[in-house]
């Protein structure tokens, strides 16, 4: 059984949110599939709010990333190539969720029962392919709305595991939200 794993990503894609799984599952023999609107070189930016008391400042401040190549167009993907998908945050889900083909793809790999990790602003894209209509989830609590609209259940917090769907607020919980993941994938390869 093929062992690929979908990451769409798009310019402004989270850092730590993309590059902990990026690197983490092919330790478990996992095949990470970078997709994007186009199969190019894409930017990825640092989320944070600066820690310095004397200066408030109450939104994410965005700087600069690495750059990460995309294998392949949304296009290009079709969801049975994949055993699961991880869907990382950043600013990028804002404009990829309106590309058909991703929706397309997130709908067919959740549809076919297969195992969905999303952080952060990720929700935005589960929201759009009418993935989580029912679900427990927990993203960022300015996502939550967008959560709701797409019919799931914001319960906050940490790492939230429904079903097959694994849910997190963003890096912070990399390390809970991919050893569920790689829980649920192991069990769905097995």
């Amino acid at each position: 059984m093929s062992k690929k794993i979908f990451m769409p990503i798009g310019d402004a894609t989270e850092t730590l949110d993309t590059f902990y799984p990026y690197y983490r599952l092919p330790e478990d023999g996992y095949e990470v599939v970078v997709a994007g609107p186009e199969a190019r070189l894409y930017h990825t930016v640092l989320h944070e709010i600066p820690p310095n008391p004397d200066v408030p400042w109450d939104l994410t401040q965005e700087r600069p990333g690495y750059h990460l190549q995309a294998d392949v167009a949304f296009r290009d993907c079709k969801g049975e190539e994949f055993v699961g998908a991880y869907i990382s945050g950043g600013r990028a889900p804002e404009y990829i969720r309106y590309d058909e083909d991703l929706c397309r793809v997130v709908k067919e790999i959740s549809g076919s029962g297969k195992p969905i990790a999303c952080v952060c602003h990720g929700i935005e894209i589960l929201t759009a392919a009418d993935c989580i209509r029912g679900k427990r989830v927990s993203t960022i609590p300015k996502c939550a709305m967008d959560a709701e609209q797409g019919g799931a259940i914001f319960v906050g917090g940490g790492c939230v595991v429904d079903g097959l769907l694994v849910t997190s607020r963003g890096y912070p919980d990399n390390t809970d939200t991919l050893k569920e993941f790689i829980r649920l994938l192991n069990e769905y390869t097995a």
